[in-house]
């Protein structure tokens, strides 16, 4: 109504009309052939020609921007997926370096690190044509090298997306096999998983095989993924054999071996949580279905660990941390095939089965089959990945906003049993788990046994126990500036009741006096041979006093030292326990029965301080009345050299001063 108002709406219309013509027009004109007089959608704004407004003209132009835009907008959604999928590498060895021994941390890297770098070159040459070929019958794609010869017409997003894939499925592998592969082995069936199991029945699925031809479902892999990389854990595991110490050779009982870092193992539960949206998400091609995804991507591992808690809690007395941990990666292998076609209902069910399926996935394989595998890959991975597979069959509803999509491209044929869809779709799914299971099984069985019998698949016992990380990359330790734990290292009690200004009185021991007596010598056995030093009664008596403690009481006893004139310690950490074999208690379901628990062992040699004072400071220092508070032990030492002046004796203890 007047100037003012007039040059705003000028200067707003120039805005819109150059944003259309630079940014979506010109785009479009390069994508679609049928773009019909395109600044006719300037009328939207041209107040002065409304009347000349066609409106069939431009709704169909705004339709075909709009198309654009949107298949634009999850073009890039779908390689951030991609991404997010990759750096599920990153949890996965986190989870496994965690969930094993600190000896072979940098086998277990570099086997995550190769996994992926030899995926993709295998993926190049053979895998990716046999996945994503032109079908033929059915079965496989057609092989081709379409990646070299026809770049300029690649699908390069479909190829990236369907290659982080592929490495997801390998590095399932490796979890239920570390600790004791040969690396060259691993790197081999690594490269055989890539090239050809994966991508064959992974075509039969989302390929254009026969699976996806009669509407077996399976969004996002549980089936094409976790259950196949399941299955050659499971297969690879048993063939392999335990590892040493993990059965009792008398009773055949498991034994728990502790992984060394449960805070790397959580971290990378955290990572592939994160990884997992991408994983579930990226193939959604409408906003209310990537929501749909994101909600029951993230109720199914939640309800999961949470039953899985209070099992345990209930099973075993206490709320199991790698049990929980394994329990939200359940939870996600289980919803991943129908996170698009179930709703929250089923997520919740699905996700408390997952949070059981998982503990005893991991007992039936320590007490029944008597396969070791370290990180739980198997009952994760193979279990939930059947039972994900198989609930899509239970759970499809057309109330979730992915059921009507999957339904139009042939992904689906019904709803699930129990939504009033009767057994069709269930059928589908239960003949998809058994025909890739069946593929899997046969082809990954004749890798493995190729490999024993070639190259061999397990290193030498003596290697396995020194560590692979010194014997298959030549490096001492991933921890260098940190001491080794050792195999049986178990850290829970050590200092929990040490730190306690009380002692309890059920749990204080008499203190024994020490009352300096000769010991007794049976006349069956041998006097001592006596030094010429000691049998001079004018020589000073040199003792050692070697003194085992808590960690937690160390500086403590050092400074009762000191205030009696001992300044020359020698300390060493190491690991032990006394008659009550450490703390009974379990990992994983598996009973600890002897912990080696870390002390500090101090040394010092005393000639002119009396050893009674000594005995009598360090019982001091120590003593808190708890079971483990150390021993002292007294030795008589036959001489003492310096090797700086050749000093000898007393005179070799004494200070410059």
């Amino acid at each position: 109504n007047n100037s003012h108002d007039k040059g705003v709406t000028k200067r707003i219309r120039g805005t819109f009309c150059r944003f259309i013509d630079n940014f979506l027009v010109k785009r479009a004109r390069s994508t679609f052939d049928v773009l019909i007089n395109v600044r006719t959608t300037y009328s939207f704004m041209n107040w002065d020609h409304m009347k000349n407004y066609n409106k069939k003209e431009d709704i169909v132009m705004s339709k075909e921007v709009i198309t654009y835009i949107n298949e634009n907008l999850y073009g890039i959604w779908f390689l951030i997926g991609a991404a997010l999928v990759f750096w599920m590498q990153a949890g996965f060895a986190m989870v496994e370096t965690g969930f094993t021994r600190a000896k072979n941390a940098g086998n277990i890297i570099m086997k995550n690190l190769m996994d992926f770098c030899i995926g993709t070159v295998t993926f190049i040459l053979i895998g990716a044509s046999l996945l994503l070929g032109e079908d033929f019958l059915g079965f496989i794609g057609k092989p081709g090298l379409d990646i070299f010869t026809a770049y300029k017409d690649f699908n390069y997003s479909a190829f990236v997306f369907n290659l982080v894939f592929c490495a997801t499925t390998a590095t399932i592998v490796s979890g239920a096999m570390a600790e004791r592969t040969k690396f060259l082995s691993y790197c081999v069936y690594s490269a055989v998983i890539s090239a050809f199991i994966y991508p064959i029945e992974a075509h039969w699925i989302w390929g254009g095989g026969w699976l996806s031809q009669i509407g077996f479902h399976d969004f996002a892999g549980s089936c094409a993924i976790h259950m196949v990389g399941g299955i050659s854990a499971l297969i690879g595991a048993k063939i392999l054999g335990p590892r040493i110490g993990k059965y009792s050779v008398r009773t055949g009982k498991p034994h728990a071996i502790p992984g060394h870092n449960i805070p790397i193992g959580a971290l990378g539960v955290f990572i592939l949580w994160l990884g997992w949206y991408g994983f579930n998400g990226a193939a959604a091609t409408s906003l209310r279905d990537l929501g749909s995804i994101f909600l029951t991507t993230t109720i199914s591992p939640a309800i999961a660990t949470v039953v899985c808690m209070i099992f345990t809690w209930i099973k075993y007395g206490s709320p199991d941390v790698s049990m929980c941990l394994n329990a939200s990666l359940a939870g996600l292998v289980a919803i991943t095939a129908p996170c698009d076609v179930t709703d929250a209902a089923g997520a919740v069910v699905i996700g408390a089965v997952a949070g059981l399926l998982v503990v005893f996935g991991v007992w039936l394989l320590d007490y029944k089959l008597k396969i070791d595998d370290p990180v739980g890959a198997v009952a994760v991975h193979m279990m939930n990945g059947i039972w994900g597979t198989f609930a899509t069959g239970l759970f499809a509803t057309k109330s979730a906003p992915g059921f009507q999509i999957a339904l139009d491209n042939g992904a689906i044929k019904s709803q699930g049993l129990f939504y009033g869809g009767g057994f069709g779709q269930l059928g589908l799914q239960c003949l998809g788990i058994l025909s890739v299971a069946a593929w899997t099984a046969v082809t990954i069985s004749i890798a493995f046994l190729v490999i024993k019998a070639t190259l061999g698949l397990r290193v030498t016992p003596e290697e396995e126990l020194r560590g692979l990380d010194v014997t298959e990359h030549g490096m001492p330790s991933s921890y260098a500036d940190f001491m080794p734990a050792g195999d049986m290292f178990y850290s829970r009690g050590t200092s929990a009741e040490m730190l306690k200004g009380e002692v309890p009185i059920d749990k204080a021991v008499e203190v024994v006096k020490v009352t300096g007596r000769e010991p007794v010598i049976p006349p069956t056995a041998t006097a001592p041979v006596r030094s010429a030093q000691a049998k001079d009664s004018d020589a000073p008596k040199i003792t050692k006093i070697s003194i085992v403690c808590q960690q937690s009481k160390f500086e403590d006893l050092k400074i009762a030292m000191n205030n009696i004139g001992v300044s020359g310690i020698t300390v060493t950490q190491v690991l032990g326990c006394g008659t009550q074999k450490g703390i009974t208690t379990r990992y994983r379901g598996a009973e600890l029965d002897v912990i080696l628990l870390p002390k500090m062992k101090v040394e010092v040699i005393v000639s002119a301080v009396p050893v009674e004072d000594v005995i009598e400071a360090a019982r001091k220092a120590l003593y808190t009345g708890n079971i483990g508070d150390g021993k002292i032990f007294v030795y008589d030492v036959e001489n003492v050299v310096k090797v700086r002046t050749g000093e000898a004796g007393f005179d070799a203890l004494q200070g410059e001063n």
